[in-house]
């Protein structure tokens, strides 16, 4: 989606996965996890831990590779023929593509739904996230509030804390007469220090102004939850990932079964 913040963003597309390689990255994790590669163990029913939560978000944009995202939704949570997952522990994310959230509010599969909003102003928006040119700020809420009427699932907003960008207190405030606006009760905010990617211009927020920011959310009766930047040592966070030209060497170089 061409965000400048964000290595990933930055990256391009090369293509869209197909919903059995979506699919296929869980089977190997449930894999790994019964052969005790990922600390798996045995519950009191004798069956072994399995893959819970699955986030479509931090490499691509979700909705716009939407049939296959979709296809691979419904294998996930089908009881029968598929891996039988809970929809709530699956999470889809957007930068804000408005007819997309649309449709997926009418699947009638109740996954959790978040947007990663980043600015509450269009001015900024717009610079940060390309998209809001054609789907501005008012738009995606709305669409976000439709979502929860129609599902009953309250909806995530997520929001990189950038150090003098998008963290001011009239920001904080802003966001909230928004979401307030909207109602109550229908929405959960989630920031996150901005994670730092290689000749980034910009930094994360300074820990004062993060909680200034959280303060005056949660004092607005926003429910508001810093996120923790987990990954970020192996490059691995939100904003972070992209194939560096050592990947691919290292890539080349791996035998394949």
């Amino acid at each position: 989606m061409n965000c400048p913040f964000c290595a990933t963003g930055q990256a391009g597309l090369t293509r869209n996965m197909s919903a059995a390689e979506i699919i296929e990255q869980i089977v190997r994790a449930n894999a790994l996890i019964a052969a005790g590669g990922l600390g798996g163990k045995k519950r009191d029913d004798h069956s072994l831990d399995r893959v819970s939560n699955i986030v479509f978000m931090g490499m691509g944009e979700p909705l716009a590779n939407y049939a296959r995202v979709m296809q691979a939704v419904r294998v996930m949570v089908d009881k029968e023929h598929g891996l039988g997952m809970s929809a709530r522990g699956i999470t889809v994310s957007t930068v804000g593509l408005v007819p997309a959230i649309k449709k997926l509010a009418d699947e009638n599969i109740p996954v959790t739904f978040a947007l990663s909003l980043h600015a509450p102003d269009d001015g900024l928006r717009d610079e940060l996230i390309p998209v809001n040119s054609r789907w501005k700020v008012d738009e995606a809420l709305d669409a976000a509030r439709a979502y929860f009427d129609k599902t009953g699932r309250r909806v995530s907003i997520e929001y990189a804390l950038i150090k003098d960008m998008n963290d001011h207190a009239w920001r904080a405030d802003l966001l909230a007469d928004k979401l307030n606006a909207r109602g109550r009760g229908w929405v959960h905010v989630n920031p996150i220090p901005l994670n730092p990617t290689p000749g980034s211009i910009w930094t994360a927020s300074e820990v004062p102004v993060q909680n200034e920011f959280v303060r005056r959310l949660n004092d607005a009766g926003i429910p508001t939850t810093l996120r923790d930047t987990r990954g970020k040592e192996i490059d691995g966070a939100c904003g972070q990932l992209v194939a560096t030209e050592e990947d691919e060497v290292a890539a080349a170089a791996t035998p394949v079964a």
